[in-house]
Order: structure tokens, then sequence, then C-alpha cells
């Protein structure tokens, strides 16, 4: 998603845990474009970032929650409590606490759309994903309540991207989700559909086609 991004013109600003992939992504996308070494989980950190990114980079445009932790799959009582309770600080607080932080300015500036990442697995359930499916089904509430909250001209959206092959996918289906569409492939034509969101968007449970 980042690629296309850039490649549409965007300035992008990007926190993520792994501090090496972090400074590698700085490297190849140097300033303007801003990436740190965040744990979305931790208030603290996401303060501080936030207030970084709008000192450098400004108000976003775009608000994008896409952080989130896939449980291994197993019955609910048989996932460990801190398994569980690491999934919904990153899947759950972490969205909150990003918006919690940057949210204000876009209100300031009466412009922005704020997209939270959900999953099928946001509006559906299946065996084993007990937690991840409630850390998504979470995730749907939150936005649309969020986006009540919201004033004119900023919109809230919970988006479900489909199911890609990525490393979390692998998490949950194992070699299978080798059958599902590459990162690269899915984010080609899922940027130019979340650049056309908007307020005619908020509070709608959207699904990249």
């Amino acid at each position: 998603m980042l690629v296309e991004l850039v490649k549409s013109g965007h300035v992008v600003a990007g926190c993520g845990r792994n501090a090496a992939q972090i400074q590698s992504l700085q490297l190849e996308y140097p300033a303007p474009h801003q990436f740190a070494a965040v744990d979305a989980s931790s208030e603290v950190q996401v303060a501080q970032w936030a207030d970084q990114v709008l000192k450098g980079v400004g108000t976003p445009d775009l608000l994008i929650n896409n952080a989130a932790l896939m449980n291994t799959p197993a019955p609910l009582w048989d996932i460990p409590a801190d398994e569980f309770d690491a999934l919904m600080s990153v899947n759950v607080s972490g969205v909150a606490n990003v918006i919690r932080h940057f949210v204000p300015a876009m209100i300031r500036a009466g412009r922005g759309v704020i997209v939270n990442f959900s999953s099928g697995w946001g509006r559906s359930t299946s065996a084993g994903v007990a937690g991840y499916c409630a850390s998504k089904w979470a995730i749907e509430g939150l936005t649309k309540s969020l986006a009540q909250d919201l004033p004119t001209g900023i919109a809230a959206i919970p988006l479900s991207p489909g199911i890609i092959d990525t490393d979390m996918l692998r998490t949950a289906f194992g070699g299978d989700a080798g059958l599902h569409e590459p990162a690269a492939r899915w984010a080609a034509r899922a940027v130019p559909q979340i650049l056309r969101l908007g307020t005619k968007d908020s509070g709608k449970s959207i699904s990249i086609e």
C-alpha cells in the first residue's frame, strides 16, 4: 500500500514495531516521507510519534489504522491470556490511541478520512479465531460510533480489505494463504478505491472490491 500511495503523489508518514524494517523504509523513501518505530498499543509512544508527524508532515488527509495481530488458531479457552490481551491491545486500543492523537488536528482542519481496517471476520465468525473476530467486530462498532461523533467534513470508515496473502494470514491459513492474492497486487487495486472514500461513506461498512 505504501508504494501505491507514494506513486500517487502522497506524502506518507507511517509506523511499525520492527525497527530494522522501519529504518529500511526510511532509507528507501526519504523525506518528506517519515517513518518511526512505534508500538501502537503504547499511548505514550503513539503520542510522541503523532506530535512528530503533525509538526513535521502536517495534519493527515487520510488516516489509516491497519496494525493488527492474529491469534494462533485455537478454541478461545486455549488462547493464553497474554496472547489475547496483546491482540486486543494492538487491534483495538492501538486504533483508539492513533485516533486520540491525530483526530483533534483533523477536526481543527475541518477535513479528513479515517479508515480503520476491519475484516471479513469483523462481520462473520469462524472457529479458532475468537480473539481476532472479537477485535475486528470491535473495530466495526468503534468506527461506526466514531462516525457519529465526528463533525461535518470528516469521515470514519470500517474497511474490510478482503483475503490477502500476508504473514498474518499464514498464521490462520498456513500454506493455503498462498492461494490468495499477493499483497502488492491487492494494493494496486485497493489504493485507488481507498483514495475515493469520503464523507458519503462515513459510518458504512466498506469492502475492497
